[in-house]
């Protein structure tokens, strides 16, 4: 199926891991020009090397929560290739816990990671995204933004804002060539999952079965990275240029509600 993403140019933002990565992984194939951020150097060097042997990446080491630097990125990015039409904006989300289990400065952490520092990234790029007449905005945040979980409470309180973010932006956009949407994913075995299992497992496919069980996916398992970042590389496509203002959820079927 051809996406049309031959020389598109894209942003991805946590791109060093996890569905970050794997959503740069599925564009660059898809013959896109990426770049990626990440904190963690050595991380992000792993990962670039890994994306560049199937076309062209650059990365940036620096926090999303760093505004100049994420604005010094996008003009970077912007003056090298000329142009800009694809931006993810993909941050790490907050801790789990309820309620009581935060003070004022914890839901303001939360509110810097999983909102602010997304909208930052995103209004730093309009600019350009409004200059190439053709654009796709994508908001990774997680089902907490359809249905909320209890024992993440900074999470239910935090990404519903991006949804609010994005339905704003849709009729901003429209007229640019631009669609917003929001992507939603359930639980997904991503590094920071895996690495909360007991280190000493001998089966970790059981371990994950049992967590999506006590969790109570339908399907019987979590998602895989690669799976959450088939559904962004469509939306970043050609072929989805009528979907604009949704929040695709990918969880597997847990959500109860219509």
């Amino acid at each position: 199926m051809e996406l049309g993403l031959n020389g598109r140019v894209a942003l991805v933002a946590g791109g060093s891991s996890g569905i970050g990565l794997a959503i740069a992984r599925q564009l660059v194939a898809e013959g896109a020009t990426v770049s990626i951020c990440g904190r963690d150097r050595d991380r992000l060097a792993a990962a670039h090397a890994q994306l560049s042997g199937a076309g062209e990446v650059t990365s940036h080491a620096l926090d999303v929560c760093d505004g100049p630097a994420v604005r010094e990125w996008v003009r970077q990015t912007v003056e090298r290739y000329g142009r800009l039409h694809i931006v993810v904006a993909n941050a790490g989300g907050p801790p789990a816990g309820g309620t009581g289990d935060f003070d004022l400065d914890g839901y303001r952490a939360a509110l810097e990671l999983s909102l602010l520092a997304q909208i930052g990234l995103v209004q730093a790029a309009l600019p350009a995204l409004r200059r190439a007449g053709w654009g796709r905005v994508l908001l990774v945040a997680s089902e907490t933004v359809r249905q909320p979980i209890p024992e993440y409470a900074l999470s239910n309180v935090v990404r519903p804002g991006l949804v609010g973010y994005a339905k704003s932006l849709v009729r901003e956009l429209g007229a640019a060539g631009t669609t917003v949407n929001v992507l939603a994913p359930g639980y997904t075995a991503t590094p920071p999952v895996l690495d909360s299992l007991d280190p000493d497992l001998s089966d970790v496919d059981s371990a994950l079965r049992e967590m999506a069980q006590r969790v109570g996916i339908p399907l019987g398992r979590l998602a895989t990275p690669t799976e959450v970042a088939a559904l962004a590389t469509f939306l970043a496509s050609d072929l989805a240029g009528f979907i604009t203002g949704t929040v695709q959820v990918v969880d597997g079927g847990r959500a109860v509600g219509v």
